[in-house]
């Protein structure tokens, strides 16, 4: 049985003025170089109820037997690896991502997930875990926790059942930077806006917005994912130039929100913006149902006639199909009106990905159609 479908029409608005809504400049824009560190780590998560890597099977996970016997020796334990017999433990990878402005003792969400053949990490504890920056082999935190994990596992010899991921976990605050070299401000050189989606209108609207907040000509447009703001003469010292910065972040710009209908076909969600538009256009669908068969049959001989029992098949194969549904679509179809009339048709989330995909090539869709 296939996955169940969800349809999403996300409705903003029915004009364009409400379409669109005031945003502050720091829901939108990065600081240029001040850039975050992805850190990676190996640990070990242990506390499982015998949901963590084989130990004594030839397609067991060695690095955890040869991870275990190396963690004891930390405590003056010396065991003989090739003794080792333990399910309750597992080997995995920790993430996370530090930002420049993570000072020592800042508390960070951490990633866990399994790298050998463990069944769940359901109840686990990650033992302290150092992070490392791969590109400097440098240890910027340290992770250690219990896990909160997504999904849940039962089973019992010869049955299992599972719900969600239970593979992947998360410790929230599990992480605590030791350390993160300080992101200064140049006054030497522009403050950068980098956009986090660019877009030419947003950026001439963030550089308008700081000319004329500071009644002058400091912010230029350098592309759409780039504005450059030169520093006034009062706020060039180290600690004014944060203040400048602050000022700037909180300015709030009319943003121009994109047309997009977004579609993940693994979980059949359509999420379609209220700004999408749909030109005239005729929409027909029909369905196709094709049933097979095979019934069994025995012949049997009559009594002293000799010869012997058959038992075959007789397939059968039939093909129903029903009356296309047709709608037309007016111009300057809205979501909302979109969505009223495929509901009207009884479809599925599958068939509307369908006609998605069919208005977007016929160009009647006017919106960027995203496919995940």
């Amino acid at each position: 049985m296939g996955l169940p479908f969800t349809l999403i029409f996300w409705l903003t608005g029915l004009n364009s003025m409400e379409l669109q809504a005031q945003t502050r400049i720091s829901d939108l824009v990065e600081i240029e170089h001040a850039q975050h560190k992805e850190l990676i780590g190996y640990g070990l998560v242990t506390g499982l109820d015998r949901t963590g890597d084989r130990t004594i099977s030839r397609r067991g996970a060695v690095f955890t037997v040869q991870s275990i016997a190396n963690m004891l020796e930390n405590f003056n334990i010396t065991v003989d690896a090739e003794q080792l017999r333990t399910r309750n433990v597992a080997a995995v990878m920790v993430t996370t991502r530090v930002g420049p402005y993570h000072a020592p003792g800042s508390a960070i969400d951490v990633t866990v997930s399994s790298m050998g053949d463990a069944s769940s990490l359901q109840g686990g504890v990650l033992l302290q875990t150092p992070l490392f920056d791969p590109d400097h082999d440098e240890v910027y935190a340290k992770a250690q926790g219990p896990l909160v994990v997504g999904g849940l596992t039962a089973e019992i010899p010869g049955a299992r059942v599972s719900r969600n991921q239970t593979l992947t976990a998360t410790i929230p605050g599990g992480g605590m930077v030791e350390s993160n070299p300080a992101f200064t401000l140049n006054a030497e050189e522009p403050l950068g806006l980098v956009l986090r989606e660019p877009n030419f209108t947003n950026a001439r609207r963030i550089s308008e917005e700081i000319n004329e907040t500071f009644d002058e000509d400091l912010a230029q447009v350098q592309h759409p994912g780039l504005v450059k703001v030169e520093w006034p003469e009062p706020f060039r010292d180290p600690g004014n130039m944060n203040v400048f910065t602050s000022i700037i972040l909180e300015q709030e710009i009319l943003v121009e929100t994109p047309a997009r209908v977004v579609i993940n076909e693994r979980t059949g969600t359509i999420v379609a913006g209220g700004e999408v538009m749909i030109d005239e256009v005729m929409v027909s669908h029909g369905n196709i149902h094709i049933r097979t068969q095979v019934t069994p049959f025995v012949s049997q001989p009559p009594p002293f006639a000799g010869g012997e029992t058959v038992v075959g098949e007789i397939p059968e194969v039939g093909i129903s199909e029903q009356a296309a549904q047709t709608i037309v679509l007016e111009p300057e179809t809205d979501v909302q009106q979109l969505a009223a009339s495929l509901n009207a048709l009884g479809l599925s989330a599958r068939d509307i990905i369908s006609i998605f995909q069919a208005l977007d090539r016929s160009g009647s869709l006017r919106a960027q159609l995203i496919v995940m």
